[in-house]
């Protein structure tokens, strides 16, 4: 990423009015430093701030990529650990992480955080025949959303499909009647 200062310094703003930023304590440094405040706004333990900070970092993830990429925030002795905290997460109200559908070809599925909203419906969630994947989470939400959404895009794109005929019906109208003008 490529920042100019004014968008840090909006963004820390932003984070400081929502309590989940703010300037680091004890630091005798001639900068303000700032540090997440998490924890504090979401009551996460170690393990859930690993996974988060992760998430929010490097986007969607499989348990054992997350399981490396915390080690130096936390140590999860095994694959389960990861698991059961992504389960958690995924259980808050409202949910801030969620399993992404498998990807074909892929052992894992992926999970993502819930931050900016649902992850966009993506490309990989079809299969070559345009089937799509049984989905590992284990309620109807994830599967229901996507429905929606994809009838709601559906319903969209109809309506803007009919509203070009029409326009373009216009536009020859108008080509013939100035046709017209020269014959």
């Amino acid at each position: 990423m490529t920042l100019d200062e004014a968008a840090v310094r909006d963004a820390l703003a932003t984070l400081q009015e929502k309590r989940m930023a703010g300037p680091a304590s004890g630091a005798d440094s001639r900068v303000i430093k700032f540090e997440h405040r998490l924890q504090e706004v979401f009551n996460f333990d170690r393990r859930e701030i690993a996974v988060v900070c992760v998430l929010l970092l490097r986007g969607p993830q499989t348990p054992g990529e997350l399981r490396s990429r915390t080690d130096r925030m936390y140590h999860f002795e095994a694959l389960e650990d990861v698991v059961s905290t992504l389960d958690r997460l995924a259980q808050r109200e409202p949910p801030l992480a969620r399993v992404l559908p498998r990807q074909p070809g892929t052992k894992e599925s992926r999970y993502t955080h819930l931050f900016s909203g649902e992850p966009p419906m993506l490309a990989e969630d079809t299969d070559v025949a345009g089937m799509r994947p049984e989905r590992e989470s284990k309620g109807p939400s994830s599967a229901t959303a996507g429905a929606t959404s994809l009838s709601d895009r559906v319903h969209t794109l109809e309506e803007e499909l009919s509203r070009l005929r029409q326009e373009l019906s216009e536009v020859q109208q108008q080509l013939a009647d100035f046709r017209k003008q020269f014959e």
